[in-house]
Formats: C-alpha cells, structure tokens, sequence
C-alpha cells in the first residue's frame, strides 16, 4: 500500500481494533505500525484474558461507557469468529467488615452502569457459588467473562488485512513530521505518509506523542504485574474468578483468582515499579526507562502518597508468603505447594505531573492526529467501542474528502 489514508501505530488490541473499524466500516486505506515482530506482543499478549463486566468504574466515565458497549460487542465478536470465551461470572468478595462499604460502593456503580443479575451475598452464598472462598459478604457479578486477548488480537489484524489494509510488523516508529494534511512517519526503515495518524503505542505512547511534536502532559510509568499459577490438582479450589474489594483510589483491582479459557488458573498480580518499560522479568533493567521515571516531577509526587501501599507490593512480589497470605484471604485453603511460577505484565500507567495516576482513557488531539495517551484496564474489552470511537473521530476528521475503496 503506497499511500495509506490512515497510519495507526500500535498492533495491540487497541490499534487494530481501530485499523479494523477504519477499513471495515469507513472504507479507508489503513496501514498499521508494530514495532515488534508480531502483534499483541506486549498488554495484550500478556493479559490475564479477563472480559470485564463494567462493575467497578464511575457512572458517566469513558471508561464505564466504553466497557459496557464493548463487552457486548467482543462476546457477540468472539462467538462469529469462533474464538474462545465464556461468560462465567466472577465472585467479588469483603473479607472483613471495614470493606463492606466499599463492597455497597461497587455494587451501587455497577446497577448504575446496568450490569444485570448482580446478586448480594453473605459467607453461605459465597460458599455456594465458589466453596472454597470465604468472606462476611460477597458480590457476584453474573456478566463477566474470560476469552484469549492475544487470539482476538490475531482476528482483529487478519479482518484489517481482509478488508485491504496492511499490518506491517518489525516497523519501529521513528520521526514523526505531521502538517494539517499530511502526516510522514519513518517506520522500518521506510517513510511512510498519510493523511491521518492514530498512534495506540501503550508503553510507548508518550515518547510518539512527542516525537509528532505534542508535549503530553502524562509521561507513561511502567508497573510490572507477577502471576503465580494453581498447580493442576489445586486448580479445583476456583471455579471461576474471585476478586477482592478494591482500593477506589487505585487503578489496580488487587491480587485474585483467574480461570482461563484453558482451564488453568492465575493468581495474582502484584502491581509494582518496573524498571523498564518491556522487562518481562523482576530483573529487567533499561537505564532510559528508569531514568525518565525519576526525571519525572508527577513520580515524586505520587511515591510519597504511596509509598505504603507500594511496599506491600514489593513484599508481595519478592516474599511467597506474603504472596500466599494475600491469597489465603480469599480461598483460606490455598498453599505455597498449591503454586507454581506463571508469566508477567506490564502495565502502561499514565501520570500527571501533580503525582495523579490517570484511571480514564486520555487521548490528545490534532488536526492530523490522535494519541491515545492512556488506554488501562478496561481497554481489552472494551477494544471494539474505543477502536470505533477512534475510528469515527479520524473519519469525522478526514470529513468528505476520504477516500474510499
């Protein structure tokens, strides 16, 4: 494709549900940028495959919107395209009396986001839905789901090539010249030029949004997130999720239980500093990374304020008893024995320079572009509704003039 009308940067589920969106239902030239050598290769690939109901966000967010239609439109998705998933539900549970309140605040949210069938339980109702967890009350929440992002991911960039559009992998964005009708991106070695750019790079979308010549006022902190795995006789102590209540002033739901679409399960994750920002290990390093942390005036606002909660992760990621007592609160049967090493993520944090961690979606805007600065969790299932959001907004851009196939 010589001269795409669009440029998306990001084969992650979020850029090429967008590329999909712009082919499929604009009719557009599409031409999407990975710099790695396949997509999904970063959050998507390494989700833990969670299709989220819409429980936990703000009534009127972008999030709680964008969550709600999306999570429809994937389940409806995954069931055409034949890929797995199951609407299995998932258990949320207070293990003490002081989260009680907090547990009446996320069901409040989610009948005003409305999720059906949500069911208020005490430790007897708990222990019939999931019999090995314990709580003094419980919230099952009947419309979440579990599905394989990275398959999703695959389908998406195989209906943009479908459609006419391209996915050009091992295509790391440099320089970026953008005008008011012309965009001209250096990828791969090539020099590429379109009329339009949607750049979703996650870990990376700070550094492209200023490479387009913006000034984001986020700069993207990594955290990295540890799973443990059930070890396969251990694997009947879940029957589907079981989440604890949540810290509302976090954007981080906490260490749970996660049946997958293979049957295994996941514990965790913990949420603590990466030092770089595609480490999958406790020992990555990237000196560039670490430094723009600490460069950065919004970290050393937000480490004071939880600096607490921060070291609890940090014992939680190094100490394996700690680990399994966070577990144990949840399912009290669960043991060190019962867990095996699992894989890692990475997680794309927008910060503000007062020291805020971003919990919306964030895009910056210009004539010629849109940067998705901060896409969080519930950004996988809700793929669809963001990508057609993004789509219409470069097509209401483009206006009448697009070109059409």
């Amino acid at each position: 494709m010589s001269s795409p009308d669009v440029l998306v940067i990001g084969g992650g589920i979020v850029g090429l549900a967008t590329a999909r969106c712009l082919a499929l239902e604009h009719g557009l030239r599409v031409s999407v940028l990975e710099a790695e050598s396949d997509v999904a290769a970063h959050q998507t690939g390494h989700n833990s495959g969670v299709v989220h109901s819409g429980l936990y966000y703000r009534p009127g967010s972008l999030k709680a919107e964008l969550c709600v239609a999306g999570r429809e439109a994937l389940f409806a998705y995954a069931a055409e395209r034949g890929l797995p998933h199951e609407r299995c539900g998932k258990m949320v549970i207070a293990v003490s009396e002081r989260e009680v309140p907090r547990l009446d605040e996320l069901e409040r949210r989610g009948r005003a986001n409305g999720l059906a069938g949500l069911e208020r339980l005490d430790g007897a109702g708990i222990r019939e839905r999931e019999p090995h967890a314990a709580g003094v009350a419980g919230l099952w929440v009947p419309e979440t789901g579990i599905t394989d992002y990275r398959a999703v991911a695959e389908a998406y960039a195989a209906d943009v090539r479908a459609a006419g559009g391209e996915v050009r992998v091992a295509s790391r964005v440099g320089r970026i010249r953008a005008s008011s009708r012309q965009v001209v991106v250096e990828a791969g070695g090539d020099r590429l030029s379109a009329r339009f750019l949607v750049a979703c790079a996650g870990l990376e979308a700070d550094r492209v949004a200023r490479r387009a010549g913006l000034a984001p006022s986020v700069r993207i902190v990594p955290f990295r997130g540890d799973y443990q795995v059930l070890v396969p006789e251990a694997r009947r102590l879940v029957r589907n999720l079981i989440y604890p209540v949540p810290d509302p002033d976090l954007p981080f739901l906490g260490v749970h239980l996660t049946r997958g679409v293979d049957g295994a399960v996941e514990a965790g994750p913990n949420a603590v500093l990466a030092l770089a920002r595609d480490g999958y290990s406790r020992t990555a390093f990237s000196l560039r990374d670490t430094l723009a942390t600490l460069a950065y005036p919004g970290f050393w606002r937000m480490a004071p304020r939880w600096a607490r909660t921060g070291l609890g992760e940090m014992r939680r990621a190094f100490d394996r008893h700690a680990f399994v007592a966070a577990l144990a609160r949840l399912v009290p049967e669960i043991r060190a024995e019962h867990l095996a090493p699992g894989g890692c993520g990475i997680r794309a944090q927008a910060l503000g320079r007062d020291g805020r961690l971003l919990d919306d979606f964030a895009l910056e805007e210009r004539e010629s572009m849109i940067h998705v600065l901060n896409a969080p969790s519930p950004a996988a299932t809700a793929s669809l509704a963001i990508g057609a959001r993004l789509a219409g907004r470069a097509a209401e851009r483009l206006g009448a003039t697009r070109l059409r196939r």
